[in-house]
């Protein structure tokens, strides 16, 4: 458990050690854009742009590059980088993942019409026989073409309307699909793009990035996963039915201090059994993680999660993480307020646990029935064994009842303004809740969310 005040000192060091990390991560990433511009810049010749046609080419190949070096960096930001994870936090990197991807899109879009508009002119042709002639006689255009398709697939079911239809499992399969459509546009670009034909130290630069980026990918999703699984020796021990469509897994191994969890962080969960071994699912701790022990409990909302009730103890567990930057040594004052909505309490739940030593905790959980307090047992338990520092406040009912206004959560924390304020929950919540830290001038370094999302 944790002193807030007494972690100050720690907590200054490691975000100065986690903001130098960040910001050398981010001066990288300025110095591979103007190296990828450079590509072009360097290789041009006084033909490209000599005529309209011409001109219009050689943007098209500064919209290829950009895009490409866009979707790169994109896959970079959700690769899970540990000390990256960290510094930033995971909601921030999957927010900046998502507003670059469509500007990834838009210009490798922008490349094939224009490339396609360029040739067609030059040609003197229409554009349907341009298209056929380039995807015919051009190495490795095909793949190219059905690289182009599968990003607009993933762009598409990308938008928050798009995946608000669709189970995670679908979306899971569309975005890895992203992976092999970054890969096939590969071959296209070093043996036709004139930056790279000619230019053997351009090619050197280009296929190290993407070699880096697979190397990332297979490293930290793959490989570091597998061995902490192993070597951890990770099982189901019980599976716990806490209410109505909500279930608890308590996973046993050995040394799992090894692992430098804390509570308010996740892993991806795979289980080694039918259903749930193919793809990873994220899941919060719901309890601080012991050197035994460790516990998600997970809400029936969809076929992934409805099949959790069905484990076995003993099956096998594979883990990756821990992720996430949701964590108690962020806070920085000595009253905390926790708000968690519907099974969003579950990290709130974890968080209790790593505070102690003269921290004040308000608990909030807002949630639309009696039926859907998850832990709530847990939770008065944990108030009774306070002493006096923890209280919490069930908000039971609609939105119009109990809004999470500034006015509402003031009347209902006073010290709310001077606290540091955590919150996990549906996005609804999270903005509503995010505003009133902002109507009531709480910091955004005091304001720590976890929402549900795809990621």
């Amino acid at each position: 458990m944790r002193d807030g005040l007494g972690m100050k000192s720690l907590e200054a060091t490691y975000r100065k050690f986690s903001s130098r990390g960040v910001d050398g991560a981010s001066g990288l990433l300025g110095i591979g854009l103007g190296l990828t511009l450079a590509l072009e810049v360097t290789t041009m010749r006084q033909s490209d742009l000599s005529t309209v046609y011409a001109a219009v080419a050689t943007f098209s190949r500064l919209c290829a590059l950009t895009g490409t070096y866009f979707a790169l960096v994109g896959i970079f930001l959700v690769a899970r980088i540990p000390w990256v994870e960290r510094g930033v936090g995971h909601d921030r990197l999957v927010t900046w993942h998502r507003k670059l991807g469509p500007w990834s899109l838009y210009l490798i879009g922008f490349h094939v019409l224009f490339i396609v508009l360029s040739s067609a002119g030059q040609d003197g042709v229409m554009l349907v026989v341009e298209t056929w002639r380039m995807l015919n006689g051009m190495a490795w255009m095909w793949p190219a073409m059905a690289g182009f398709l599968l990003m607009i697939l993933a762009g598409v079911t990308s938008y928050k309307k798009a995946r608000a239809k669709m189970s995670y499992e679908t979306w899971w399969i569309i975005h890895v699909y992203s992976y092999v459509a970054i890969a096939a546009s590969f071959m296209h670009q070093v043996l036709n793009g004139q930056m790279f034909v000619g230019h053997p130290l351009n090619r050197i630069y280009w296929t190290s990035l993407y070699v880096l980026m697979a190397t990332v990918i297979v490293l930290l999703r793959f490989g570091i996963p597998l061995v902490r699984s192993v070597r951890h020796n990770l099982v189901v021990d019980k599976v716990i039915v806490e209410g109505p469509g909500v279930t608890s897994v308590v996973m046993r191994g050995r040394k799992l201090r090894g692992l430098a969890a804390e509570g308010g962080q996740f892993f991806g969960w795979r289980f080694l059994t039918r259903g749930h071994f193919l793809m990873s699912h994220p899941y919060s701790l719901s309890a601080a993680p012991t050197d035994k022990y460790l516990r998600i409990t997970v809400k029936d909302l969809g076929d992934h999660s409805r099949s959790v009730a069905l484990l076995k103890p003993g099956t096998r567990v594979f883990v990756e993480g821990p992720y996430g930057a949701f964590t108690a040594g962020r806070a920085t004052q000595p009253h905390i307020v926790l708000i968690g909505g519907g099974v969003g309490i579950t990290p709130i739940r974890a968080l209790m646990d790593e505070f102690k030593n003269g921290v004040q905790l308000d608990v909030i959980y807002r949630a639309s029935s009696s039926a859907d307090l998850v832990l709530k047992e847990e939770l008065d338990y944990l108030v009774a064994q306070s002493g006096g520092s923890a209280r919490v406040h069930y908000l039971v009912g609609s939105r119009r009842e109990y809004p999470m206004d500034a006015k509402s959560l003031q009347a209902l924390v006073p010290r709310i303004a001077d606290s540091d304020i955590y919150i996990c929950g549906p996005e609804p919540l999270v903005d509503a809740v995010r505003k009133a830290a902002d109507d009531l001038g709480v910091p955004k370094n005091r304001f720590h969310d976890e929402s549900f999302s795809f990621s």
